[in-house]
């Protein structure tokens, strides 16, 4: 009773501003595009917050939600949490309010924001087409199922097929979503380490998933090390940010580091790595340029995992096209070789 009266007893304009809506990508890039050109304009951030709210250049629920957290005292990193920004964005910003290179996080986190917006947008006029004629083609199949092929007496392979291949289909939709759910319940149920571990092993995706981890992580360490960290000060901080898998390979790092081991030893056994990225710290601890070294091997690693995205973008229509030409032969099959065997009767 209670909690009940403490929930009725709430300010209903802060369970309106809760329930604000997520920025799209393109407007995340252009918020983060506008806090960087003001930020080197030389505006701090509470003159930010005022300038968007009087230009209307960002909706006043969400420059609500910055002013509040002003009041509240609270870093810009934090801030964009409470604008919803994804963990991986929140946590460069909370690096780089360590660091001290807030204008450059943020300009790769708008060329990152870019990257991705176009990577949604490419899939999406991809798969657009071909689920459209996906769909049409289901149709198909459930109209000659019902009208058509009751009225062949005789059946062949392509009619059996036909007719089981709208239950296979619909079938299959389903197992496929049940195996998407399972698989988010279990991830966020196991440990992120473990996680990522046995996701790199999926077929594809893994090799998706390996470089993207290893060009975050290299970026980050990078700047971070660039400014005269050391890896003591780093691996407190990774314990510190909102990240999960974050701040667990910073708990992780810490017990190795107190054991005696050396921090690119310990990364090699992360098979969500690549193995060059271990490779890469030794080498930059022996030449003390690890800072520099990181950031480019980051760079590299970005551009595969951009390049490899767009090159799984280009084989995805043409797959389900061939899937659909194979179904509409498989109807012409059906509907032919019975009249086929009737001219030879």
């Amino acid at each position: 009773m209670s909690k009940l009266n403490a929930f009725l007893q709430r300010d209903i304009s802060v369970l309106g501003r809760q329930k604000q809506k997520k920025l799209s990508l393109v407007r995340q890039r252009k918020v983060i595009e506008l806090f960087n050109n003001l930020f080197a304009s030389g505006f701090h951030l509470g003159e930010i917050v005022d300038f968007l709210k009087r230009s209307q250049l960002l909706a006043d629920q969400y420059t609500q939600v910055l002013s509040d957290g002003l009041l509240a005292g609270k870093p810009f990193s934090s801030l964009l949490g409470d604008l919803r920004f994804s963990d991986a964005v929140v946590t460069q910003v909370a690096l780089a309010e360590v660091h001290g290179n807030t204008s450059l996080s943020l300009s790769h986190i708008q060329s990152y924001l870019e990257n991705v917006s176009k990577v949604r947008k490419k899939l999406i006029e991809v798969a657009t087409y071909p689920i459209i004629l996906l769909a049409f083609l289901l149709l198909i199949m459930l109209g000659l199922k019902n009208y058509l092929l009751p009225q062949l007496e005789e059946g062949n392979v392509a009619t059996i097929l036909i007719q089981h291949l709208p239950t296979i289909f619909l079938s299959f939709c389903g197992l496929f979503f049940l195996a998407v759910l399972g698989g988010l319940i279990w991830y966020h149920r196991t440990n992120k380490i473990k996680a990522f571990s046995r996701l790199v092993a999926l077929p594809f995706f893994g090799k998706l998933i390996q470089t993207y981890l290893t060009a975050y992580y290299a970026r980050e360490w990078g700047s971070l090390i660039g400014q005269g960290l050391d890896m003591p000060q780093i691996v407190g901080l990774m314990q510190d940010q909102k990240s999960q898998l974050f701040r667990e390979i910073g708990e992780d790092l810490e017990r190795s580091l107190s054991d005696g081991y050396s921090f690119h030893s310990h990364i090699q056994t992360y098979g969500f790595f690549k193995r060059e990225l271990s490779l890469m710290i030794e080498y930059g601890q022996v030449k003390s340029k690890l800072g520099s070294e990181l950031s480019v091997y980051a760079t590299e690693c970005w551009e595969e995992f951009f390049t490899r995205v767009n090159r799984a973008m280009q084989l995805i229509q043409p797959l389900v096209f061939l899937f659909v030409a194979l179904m509409v032969v498989l109807i012409y099959a059906a509907m032919l070789l019975p009249i086929y065997q009737n001219m030879e009767l």
